[in-house]
């Protein structure tokens, strides 16, 4: 039976990066993962991903985000291969609301550069938007986008060269601990020890986690790319990603960055997934509808002439925050699960943490804030 230090099940974002950082510091790593590299069937594709640094959902990520952001710039010169475009970031929302609150906080607890706007400032700043009566922006230069599926493809890439293994196309059936290491057999019969196991497996979390004490929810997500003429969002013309929270929901998008036009997607709400390897990935056109209107009410100059559909999972913690930690079962397991729709930006700097633990036990990056012990307490 073939031994390692650590086997990793999931090469999606924080799989791919927790493979690299592995085999950077000379461990003999093996990932697993029951589809190709840089599939399109789980959290980590869809070509583009936000990347912010003022961040409203907990101020406690922004250490984790300017780390990020280091790692991402250092496996741009390592591979060769653009993929952090900060582009900036315009969010829009009611004063007191959970988005423009929670950027002005972070930004103000860490000393982070974000612009306070008006509805008026907006529109003469950015022609293709409109400002509901009763909102306001703030504006993150250094905000932009990831070329999401290149990050993960980069990071595998880097973790071969460092000697780490793959094998695609067959997924783990059986996983157990023996003694000093664990063991996991995969439906094609192959068997596997390391001394640590790490799980980031996205939607299929909830089953490899099945006996923790908590509730993983998986939910099927849609986004789209509509033809976009208007020049007001194009990327060479200034346009930058962007946010709207709004009473019906949070809409998020991207400037047009290619042939496809502007990408768009509700945020909010999602559909209940019990199985995300049989689920339907088919349009849904009430959803279709929401983002619509969306885009009519608030960037008019966007056609509904749609270019591309895909779907992506979300998997909702009970808090809607990473839970990054041990199995408190198994001192031989990790696991990074829940991202709840907003973890891909981290996935640089999770794979370190995950990569910290696996070989020292600890880490310095500042994640107590996402243990499972918050959900015994």
């Amino acid at each position: 039976m073939n031994s390692y230090d650590a086997i990793i099940l999931g090469t999606g974002g924080v799989g791919s990066a927790a493979a690299f950082h592995l085999a950077r510091r000379g461990a003999k790593v093996l990932g697993l993962d029951r589809f190709p590299a840089g599939h399109d069937r789980g959290s980590s594709h869809g070509e583009t991903r936000i990347i912010r640094q003022a961040y409203f959902e907990h101020p406690d990520y922004v250490p984790l985000l300017l780390r990020a952001y280091e790692l991402w710039r250092e496996l741009e010169e390592e591979s060769g291969v653009d993929l952090l475009h900060q582009v900036g970031l315009l969010q829009i929302g009611p004063p007191e609301g959970a988005v423009v609150r929670g950027v002005l906080q972070s930004a103000q607890l860490h000393g982070l550069a974000v612009e306070s706007l008006s509805p008026d400032e907006v529109e003469r700043r950015w022609p293709g938007f409109r400002v509901p009566a009763g909102m306001t922006g703030v504006y993150e230069a250094a905000g932009g986008y990831l070329r999401v599926e290149r990050c993960v493809l980069a990071h595998l890439a880097a973790a071969k060269v460092r000697g780490a293994e793959f094998r695609f196309g067959s997924a783990v059936v059986v996983r157990r601990s023996i003694r000093s290491c664990v063991e996991v057999v995969t439906e094609a019969g192959e068997a596997y020890q390391a001394s640590k196991l790490i799980i980031t497996a996205g939607p299929w979390a909830p089953a490899l986690l099945a006996d923790l004490p908590i509730s993983l929810q998986p939910r099927r997500k849609h986004v789209y790319w509509f033809r976009a003429d208007d020049k007001s969002y194009h990327q060479v013309s200034g346009c930058p990603t962007f946010l709207y929270e709004l009473p019906g929901g949070v809409y998020y998008g991207f400037p047009r960055i290619d042939d496809l036009g502007v990408k768009v997607a509700e945020h909010s709400g999602g559909q209940v997934v019990a199985d995300p390897l049989h689920d339907s990935r088919a349009l849904d056109p009430a959803d279709l509808g929401r983002v619509e209107a969306f885009l009519r009410a608030h960037l008019p100059g966007v056609s509904n002439s749609l270019q591309r559909h895909s779907v992506c999972y979300y998997t909702m913690s009970p808090d809607e925050q990473f839970i990054v930690d041990r199995d408190p079962r198994d001192q031989h397991t990790l696991f990074a699960a829940g991202l709840s729709g907003h973890g891909f930006k981290f996935t640089s700097v999770l794979g370190e943490a995950l990569a910290d633990l696996a070989l020292g036990g600890k880490t310095d990056l500042p994640i107590e804030f996402l243990g499972v012990g918050r959900f015994a307490r």
